[in-house]
C-alpha cells in the first residue's frame, strides 16, 4: 500500500523566495490551462489535450515577455500543475457519473490562498544529500527535521506551505507485506462518543481530550487581535499567522492523539469494529463544535488503513444497528433511551448495564467478534503510546511510520 510521510522543512530566506516563485508559477500555469479549457468549452470545441497545453503554456510561453519568468523554476513543477488539473477534471466527471462522491468543477487558484504546494518527480532529479538535506532543483539544499526513517525510496516529493507559514516535505512511498504483525486473539468493539472519546468492549473508557475547547480562550484572544488590525497591512498578516498557528497546534495535538490511540488498538487486537456514524448529519446539530473537535472520521480512517497495513481485520457495522437498545447479555431489545440515561436495567434479565460499554459490546457482536469482557470496571485513562511511535525527533529513528 502507499503511505504518505511528512517532515518539517526549514528553508532559508533565499529558499523561501525561490519556493514562492515556484508556488506562483505553478498557480499561473494551472489557471492558464483552466482558462484555455473553459474557453474551449464555451465555444463548443473539444478540450485541449495536456500535451498541447504543455507546449503552449510552458514551452512557448517561456519565450514571451509576459511569461519569461516561468523559466526561473523547474519545468517539472509546471508539468505537475497540469496533471493536477487533469486529476481535478477526472474527479469532477467521475462524480457526475456516480463513480465517486460528487466533486465540484475545477476552480481558479488564488494567490491569496494561504496554503500552497508544488510537486517534484524523479525527472526533476531531487535527492537527499549525505548531510540529510533535501536537494531541490533551482531551490537548493533545504534543512529537514527527520522524525522517522522512510521504509523505501520515494519517487516524488511535494513541498507544502500551510496557513501557519510552515513548510513540509511530503513523500509517498510503497510498503510491502513485511510490516504484518503477528496474530493475536482479542477482538474489540469501539463505541465513539463525546463524553468519552471511545468506549471499548472490554470496559475501558478513553476520555475525550477536547483540544479545541481547551484552546478556545487562546484562540479567541488571537482572533480578537486579528480583527483589530488594518486590512492589507503587515501587522494584520502577522496576526493572521498567529491565529493560524494557534489552530495548527490544536489540529496537530488532535492528530497525534488519534495516531497514538489507533496504533495502540491495532497492535493489541486482531480485529476492530466501529459503527458507521453519520458525522455530516451530526455536525449540523447544536453539538457541531464538539463533534468536529472529536474528529471521529479521521480516527476511523486511521484505524482502517492501519488495519490493512498491519494485517488486522477492520469491520464497520451499519449506522442503524440498535447498539444502545439491545441488552448485550440476553439480546432483548429494550427500546430507545434518552441521552441522559447512562445506566439502565434490562427488563428481561435484570442485569444493570452501562450504556456505552453495552453499545461497544453490541458493536463487537454485530461484527461477529468474540467479546473479551462485558460490563467490566472502568480502567484508568489512556496510556500513551511509546515515544518512538508518535514523537518528533531531530534525528532519524529506527522505528517506521505510524
Amino acid at each position: 500500500m502507499q503511505l504518505r510521510y511528512s517532515f518539517r522543512l526549514y528553508p532559508s530566506a533565499g529558499q523561501r523566495a525561490a519556493l514562492a516563485r515556484a508556488f506562483g508559477c505553478a498557480r499561473v500555469v494551472y489557471n492558464d490551462a483552466l482558462r484555455a479549457r473553459e474557453t474551449a468549452r464555451g465555444k463548443g470545441l473539444p478540450f485541449p489535450k495536456t500535451g498541447d497545453l504543455s507546449r503552449q503554456l510552458i514551452t512557448e510561453a517561456k519565450n514571451t515577455p509576459e511569461r519569461a519568468w516561468l523559466g526561473e523554476v523547474s519545468a517539472v513543477v509546471l508539468q505537475q500543475s497540469l496533471r493536477d488539473l487533469d486529476t481535478a477534471y477526472r474527479n469532477f466527471f467521475d462524480g457526475l457519473k456516480g463513480k465517486r462522491p460528487h466533486m465540484g468543477a475545477p476552480r481558479y487558484k488564488s494567490r491569496k490562498n494561504t496554503r500552497q504546494a508544488v510537486r517534484f518527480t524523479a525527472n526533476a532529479r531531487w535527492s537527499i544529500t549525505t548531510g540529510r538535506k533535501l536537494r531541490l532543483p533551482k531551490i537548493g539544499d533545504v534543512r529537514v527535521k527527520w522524525s522517522r526513517t522512510l521504509p523505501s525510496t520515494p519517487s516524488t516529493v511535494s513541498v507544502v506551505k500551510d496557513s501557519a507559514d510552515r513548510y513540509f516535505a511530503s513523500f509517498v512511498v510503497e510498503t510491502g507485506p513485511e510490516e504484518v504483525l503477528p496474530e493475536t486473539t482479542p477482538g474489540l468493539g469501539i463505541d465513539l462518543g463525546l463524553r468519552h472519546f471511545a468506549v471499548l468492549s472490554d470496559g475501558r473508557k478513553i476520555d475525550s481530550p477536547r483540544f479545541l475547547r481547551r484552546a478556545e480562550k487562546r484562540l479567541k484572544k488571537a482572533q480578537h487581535a486579528l480583527s483589530r488590525k488594518e486590512k492589507a497591512g503587515k501587522n494584520r498578516n502577522k496576526a493572521r499567522i498567529r491565529v493560524a498557528r494557534a489552530h495548527a497546534r490544536v489540529a496537530d495535538a488532535r492528530r497525534e492523539f488519534h495516531h497514538r490511540l489507533s496504533t495502540r488498538l491495532i497492535r493489541e487486537n486482531q480485529a476492530v469494529a466501529v459503527e458507521d456514524l453519520a458525522v455530516k448529519g451530526l455536525a449540523r446539530t447544536r453539538l457541531a463544535k464538539s463533534i468536529h473537535d472529536a474528529g471521529w472520521s479521521a480516527f476511523v480512517s486511521m484505524l482502517e488503513y492501519k488495519a490493512a497495513r498491519y494485517g488486522r481485520i477492520f469491520v464497520r457495522i451499519g449506522r442503524f444497528e440498535p447498539t444502545s437498545q439491545v441488552c448485550s447479555q440476553c439480546g432483548v431489545k429494550d427500546g430507545p433511551k434518552p441521552l441522559h440515561v447512562r445506566v439502565w436495567e434490562c427488563g428481561a434479565c435484570g442485569v444493570v448495564l452501562d450504556r456505552d460499554i453495552n453499545a461497544a459490546v453490541n458493536v463487537a457482536k454485530a461484527a461477529g467478534l468474540a467479546v473479551s469482557a462485558c460490563g467490566a470496571q472502568v480502567r484508568p485513562g489512556l496510556v500513551p503510546a511509546p515515544r518512538g511511535e508518535a514523537g518528533t525527533h531531530p534525528t532519524p529513528q529506527p522505528s517506521t511510520a505510524r
